[in-house]
């Protein structure tokens, strides 16, 4: 049996810390996620909340007695599993918010029932609670239903955890999140022993290691925010040369600036991309208010004329194959790179939709023979 004053001093905690850190999350959802209609951090923030209000109970039952009766420890208990289920349940209901998630799990939290597939087990842990709490009683296998659902939600949220650090080159951060939910299950565990003082220590290890963690993932993104691109064309420039040979598997050196942190980068592409960017280019310096590359028409007969470019696949696949080597590869995202990338190189004629050219000024372009 926990002493008054330990409990006391857990609950106090609890309420504090947890009150706190739930505003601080709150806080930045309100300032950047609110704009984006990303309610994910909303649902992390109470997650949060609900480990306040556990320590308020906690506060609650340790005023004014010396020690607990069984009836109060009953009813304790079985408030702390409440709110842990509901924080499990509002970690659940954030997986979907997440960006970058296991393509496994991705099919699942993005379906429409994902609230009910997770909603019916946390109804199916909450009942025998609310059973134990009103009776007195509970079945042997069901004595700790808060732990079964919290062994599912540390399961998804550990992937999703590594795969969000991961993509984000917060590698560091990744194996961190993976001794968190050792600690988490360690402390899980405790709850079917006797030692409660270890369980009080453990709960509170990984309660502010998660709350590091939730912090930690909402500056990641932050971050991945800020390092969006908003691209001026008129502040890209290209460096390319025309290479002297061109043999299968060889790849030839471009430098691009303006797009990442305006500095100028070196970037590799393979020879077919490396000839599609210095059609562009030259036809761009060659006709300097013109410069159009037409894309060659499907079902007609194109034996007549040669096209720069095949399909509008081949733009898709430059526009990758320039991120992949300004960023790395899978490090970047469609809407907040491959979009305005391609915005900012490239221009459609509105009354030729096959004809295409580049944005950036000639000033800017430079193609050098060798």
């Amino acid at each position: 049996m926990v002493s008054i004053q330990t409990l006391n001093f857990y609950g106090w905690w609890q309420l504090i810390v947890c009150g706190f850190a739930f505003a601080g999350l709150f806080s930045i959802w309100y300032h950047l996620g609110r704009k984006q209609q990303d309610i994910g951090q909303v649902y992390l923030a109470l997650s949060i909340l609900c480990w306040s209000f556990s320590g308020g109970v906690e506060v609650y039952y340790s005023q004014g007695v010396e020690s607990l009766t069984d009836i109060q420890s009953l009813q304790l208990n079985g408030f702390r599993s409440i709110f842990s289920l509901l924080n499990s349940l509002l970690i659940l209901l954030a997986l979907p918010w997440f960006r970058h998630q296991p393509k496994w799990l991705r099919p699942l939290t993005q379906e429409r029932y994902w609230p009910l597939m997770v909603g019916l087990p946390f109804l199916f842990c909450l009942l025998p609670t609310l059973n134990k709490m009103m009776s007195g009683q509970s079945m042997k296998f069901v004595s700790e239903p808060d732990v079964y659902y919290a062994f599912m939600t540390l399961f998804l949220l550990a992937n999703v955890l590594w795969e969000s650090f991961i993509n984000r080159g917060l590698k560091l951060l990744a194996y961190l999140s993976l001794l968190f939910i050792l600690l988490t299950l360690a402390a899980q565990l405790y709850k079917f022993t006797d030692n409660v003082i270890n369980l009080v220590l453990l709960s509170a290890i990984f309660k502010t290691l998660l709350i590091m963690l939730f912090f930690a993932l909402a500056l990641s993104w932050v971050k991945a925010i800020s390092e969006s691109l908003q691209l001026d064309p008129a502040l890209v420039s290209i460096w390319m040369t025309t290479p002297e040979v061109s043999l299968p598997g060889k790849r030839h050196r471009i430098q691009i600036q303006g797009v990442k942190n305006n500095s100028k980068e070196v970037i590799n592409l393979t020879p077919a991309m490396h000839q599609l960017l210095q059609s562009f280019v030259e036809c761009k310096l060659n006709d300097p208010a013109g410069g159009w590359l037409e894309i060659k028409p499907k079902g007609m007969d194109t034996r007549r004329k040669a096209y720069a470019i095949n399909d509008y696949n081949e733009i898709k696949r430059l526009i990758q194959s320039i991120l992949d080597g300004l960023f790395g590869k899978d490090r970047w995202v469609r809407d907040r790179h491959e979009k305005p990338l391609k915005e900012a190189l490239f221009e459609f004629d509105q009354d030729k939709g096959r004809r295409i050219r580049l944005r950036i000024p000639v000033s800017q372009l430079h193609i050098e023979e060798v």
